[in-house]
Parts: structure tokens; C-alpha cells; sequence
């Protein structure tokens, strides 16, 4: 075992972390973390963030308890440091890194028959995929916020939530097809049917990421009453899509500006009423996210963040109507 841990001594969100390291490969360190139960989203390039709630678990899972210095020493002297001036530009590297790592572990859960064929179709589909998550024209609805949507699922999964594969198939197709208008969903969701059904996967699986997609649709998830449909997987989905709303401030901030940018063509004014009203009308609900483990997560940060960019639009507008409480992010 290569697992290191440092004393908890950094402070943060009222708590003191360490940090948590392999001087072997990075792929022991997430079978550790994934092990402790810790999400992905801890990952910082070439470490766990760890609480100081979880340090003795991480000593008892096997993790050696070393000095802050050997660890940084460690990595330094095994190449897997990465130095805080490297990581903008490693970022997108890892990024993608992560998705493809995704894709094709979600390929070996729903192929129906492993053979080399199938593995090349399914590695093409995935590249095909993030392809369109990275159009020219794409500012939040791009590879960053998938990978938000995948680090918000493994969060729910360490949490004891069970996401299943319809799921994540879901999570992958629900933005590939973007222009910003009111189909989106649906032309996203016959992407899906086609080329996961071109690949042999189960009918029923195919038709439900269809439905869970097309549910994703503002207005829509309330009425989802197909016997396919599992309330409880696109309960899933649709707080992974919402997870943004309990980010950090810089993640928020960046959320804000970019969706801001993906509607460049309204004027300001209408602009500030319009996301006015969609931001009140969930706050309008009872809960933000539908799964007890989200409400857990996100739900108060959620909402002072919501708050917030509410009062930076200025005065309020009348609250949207869609009929379900639903509205677009």
C-alpha cells in the first residue's frame, strides 16, 4: 500500500483537511478514495481533499500517516506532483481524461455482448459524444458541466443512493443535442434511442434514458408516468443537473457569466426579469432537489446561492409559471 495521508492543518468550510496521496499511480488513489467512500469531486489533480472527520478512517483503511512534507516530497520525487502554475492547463487534460475513464467503464455495465467490435463502436460513440459537448457555440452547457452533472452522481452514489446505468446513459445524452431552443430534449433523447439502440443495448434500457432525457425538459419531469420511467433514477438526474446551484462562489460565478453568454442575443433588462423569475420559481418549491441525499448535500447552499444572483438582477419579477413548478436552468 503507497497511500499517504498528512495531518488535518488546512482550513476550510469550517473544518481542518489533509491531504491524501498515492506515490504509486493515481488510478490506487481513486480505488482508495473509492474504497473510503470519499467522491471524485475531492480530487485536486493529484490529491483527495480529506476532512479531518475522515482522517482515522483513512488510517484504518491502511493510509500511513506522514508529515506534509514527505507527501509533497513523494510526489515530487515519483512525478505525480503537479504544481499549482500547471493546473489551469492540466485541467481540460483530466477533464477528459475523467469522461472517456467514464464512458467506457459505463460501456462494460451495459453491453450486451463484450467483444472488440462493440468495445471500438462504444469507444466512438463516447468520442462522438464529447464532441458535441464541446461545439463552438456551447458556453455552460458544455464538457465542464457533464462532468459536473458525473461528479454530482458519484457524490449521491457515496452517499448510499443507488444511480443506476439509465441513468448515467441519460446524463451523457441529455445536452448532446444543444441549440438553445425548446426541442433540445427531444431531438437529444432520439440521438440517444438511435445510437444506443444501433449498439444492441436492451430495448427497455434505450427507451427509458429517452424518456428520463426528454423529462428533463422544463415543465416536463412531473409528468414522466411511464411504467419505464423510475421516479427515483430521474429523481437522480435532475439534482446532478441542479448540483451547479450549490457550487462554490467561483464555480457560481463562472456558472452565472457562462449562461449569461449563452444568452448574448437578450438585452439586459430582459435578461434579468426572465432568469428573475426562473430562479424564484424554484425557490417557489418545497425543496430545490427531490433525493434526501441531495437535499442533504445542496439543498442550503443551493439556495443562499439562488438568493444572491437573485438580488444582483435587481428588482424582482412575478414568479414563472410552467404549471409543475418546473424551470430551465
Amino acid at each position: 500500500m503507497s497511500i499517504l495521508i498528512d495531518p488535518p492543518a488546512w482550513p476550510a468550510h469550517g473544518l481542518l483537511w489533509s491531504h491524501l496521496v498515492s506515490d504509486a499511480s493515481y488510478e490506487e488513489l481513486h480505488a482508495f478514495a473509492a474504497q473510503l467512500r470519499i467522491p471524485r469531486r475531492s480530487f485536486d489533480l493529484d490529491h483527495y481533499d480529506l476532512p479531518e472527520t475522515r482522517y482515522a478512517d483513512a488510517i484504518a483503511l491502511g493510509a500511513r500517516a506522514v508529515s506534509a512534507k514527505d507527501v509533497v516530497h513523494r510526489l515530487r520525487d515519483t512525478g505525480l506532483r503537479v504544481r499549482q502554475v500547471d493546473k489551469p492547463a492540466l485541467l481540460p487534460v483530466r477533464r477528459r481524461e475523467f469522461l472517456l475513464t467514464e464512458w467506457v467503464t459505463l460501456g462494460r455495465y451495459t453491453a450486451p455482448v463484450e467483444t472488440a467490435a462493440h468495445d471500438d463502436a462504444w469507444r466512438a460513440l463516447g468520442d462522438d459524444l464529447i464532441t458535441r459537448w464541446n461545439e463552438p457555440h456551447r458556453r455552460y452547457h458544455d464538457e465542464r458541466h457533464l462532468e459536473d452533472v458525473l461528479l454530482a452522481l458519484d457524490h449521491l452514489t457515496v452517499r448510499g443512493e443507488a444511480v443506476s446505468p439509465a441513468t448515467l446513459l441519460a446524463a451523457w445524452f441529455h445536452d448532446a443535442v444543444y441549440q438553445g431552443d425548446a426541442h433540445d430534449e427531444l431531438h437529444s433523447a432520439r440521438l440517444a434511442s438511435e445510437r444506443l439502440g444501433g449498439l444492441g443495448l436492451a430495448p427497455s434500457l434505450v427507451q427509458q434514458v429517452g424518456e428520463f432525457i426528454v423529462a428533463t425538459t422544463p415543465g416536463r419531469a412531473s409528468n414522466a408516468t411511464s411504467a419505464t420511467v423510475s421516479a427515483t433514477g430521474l429523481h437522480h438526474l435532475l439534482d446532478a443537473d441542479l448540483s451547479i446551484f450549490a457550487s462554490s462562489p467561483t464555480r457560481y460565478a463562472e456558472y452565472t457569466s457562462a449562461v449569461r453568454e449563452e444568452y448574448a442575443h437578450v438585452p439586459d433588462p430582459d435578461f434579468a426579469v426572465g432568469r428573475s423569475r426562473i430562479l424564484r420559481g424554484y425557490l417557489e418549491q418545497p425543496t430545490l432537489y427531490r433525493t434526501p441525499a441531495a437535499q442533504e448535500l445542496w439543498e442550503a447552499h443551493a439556495r443562499e446561492n439562488v438568493h444572491a444572483e437573485i438580488a444582483r438582477l435587481g428588482p424582482a419579477a412575478p414568479p414563472m409559471n410552467t404549471g409543475t413548478g418546473e424551470a430551465p436552468a
